[in-house]
């Protein structure tokens, strides 16, 4: 507790509190990505939006980080005068792949990609969502999530951003 979801919610909210003269956009993925918010300045619509949020939005079941980049990439305008970032937030479970290239190709454009771990490096269960019994495998054993620091830690390397663990502080 709280739920990775919950916990990246709440870390987005905070960091929208602390926003001035910035602009955001969510982008929401899975094995897929789409877009949730598109860059705004209204903070207020930001927070609506993301108060949306839910597992049930993202219907293709996976991780690809690659597609989430991509996705944000193409959807900043194309201005030298303002600084671009990429927050990921993610348990570093890279499903499909490409996602070091994708954040090289991000950075190589001046996009900076950030990656925000959530989850536990020993692993733990996933929660149903909207009840109190846990995801299960085809074999009826419990589906357990681990967070890979060391792929967030590539990804953010290679988006010549920087790596954070974000825990319940």
């Amino acid at each position: 507790h709280p739920s990775r979801l919950n916990k990246s919610k709440r870390l987005v909210a905070n960091m929208i509190n602390d926003m001035t003269n910035d602009q955001i956009g969510l982008v929401i993925f899975a094995g897929e990505a789409f877009i949730q918010l598109p860059i705004t300045s209204d903070f207020v619509s930001a927070k609506m939006f993301l108060d949306q949020i839910g597992p049930e939005m993202v219907t293709l079941q996976g991780t690809d980080i690659a597609r989430a980049i991509d996705l944000c990439q193409r959807s900043f305008t194309k201005r030298d005068d303002v600084n671009r970032a990429i927050f990921i937030i993610t348990d570093g479970e890279d499903n499909e792949g490409g996602a070091i290239e994708a954040a090289k190709q991000a950075a190589e454009s001046g996009i900076h990609v950030f990656v925000l771990g959530v989850g536990s490096p020993n692993g733990a269960h996933i929660p149903v969502s909207g009840s109190t019994q846990y995801m299960l495998d085809n074999e009826g054993n419990y589906v357990k999530s681990c967070l890979n620091e060391q792929m967030c830690i590539e990804i953010a390397k290679a988006g010549k951003g920087t790596y954070i663990y974000v825990d319940n502080s």
